[in-house]
């Protein structure tokens, strides 16, 4: 089949059809990550462990009662995954991937936290930095308050 016919059944660009003929052994060579349906030079096995055990630890964390901020997540990100590479000797998985690479960034955390549902773990802000001393006292004085007043819960 003539390289124009493919793409016109797959409506895409001859220069697209072309170029993942010419790189076919690379492209199958490659063991994508789990449940991923776009092929990525970024994401390998060394990133699904790096996740797996971030998620590990997020639960640890979780139990225990600690709260864990965004940037504590990017930290321990960084920490595990350079661990790995330290561990796999700093190779890649495939010929296509001599090496690896990992950035914290925002973008990563989002789609981390997408894939995983970790949304109810994380504070950031305001949530993070309450003053728990206060809050107590707060709730002291207003039922003081409410108890002098004469005032009954409904109102």
């Amino acid at each position: 089949m003539r390289l124009v016919d493919i793409a016109k059944e797959y409506g895409r660009n001859p220069s697209t059809i072309g170029t993942i003929l010419k790189h076919k052994e690379a492209l199958k060579a490659v063991t994508p990550s789990k449940g991923i349906s776009v092929l990525s030079k970024r994401r390998s096995a060394l990133h699904d462990e790096m996740e797996r055990l971030l998620l590990l630890w997020i639960k640890r964390k979780e139990i225990a009662g600690d709260t864990v901020t965004e940037m504590v997540i990017y930290e321990k990100a960084m920490a595990i995954f350079n661990d790995l590479v330290k561990k796999d000797g700093g190779e890649g998985t495939s010929a296509s991937q001599p090496s690896q690479e990992f950035k914290a960034s925002h973008g990563w955390f989002e789609r981390f936290k997408r894939r995983t549902g970790i949304h109810s773990v994380v504070r950031r802000g305001e949530a993070f930095s309450t003053d728990q001393t206060a809050a107590d006292e707060f709730v002291q004085k207003f039922k003081e308050l409410v108890d002098e007043e004469g005032y009954v819960p409904q109102q």
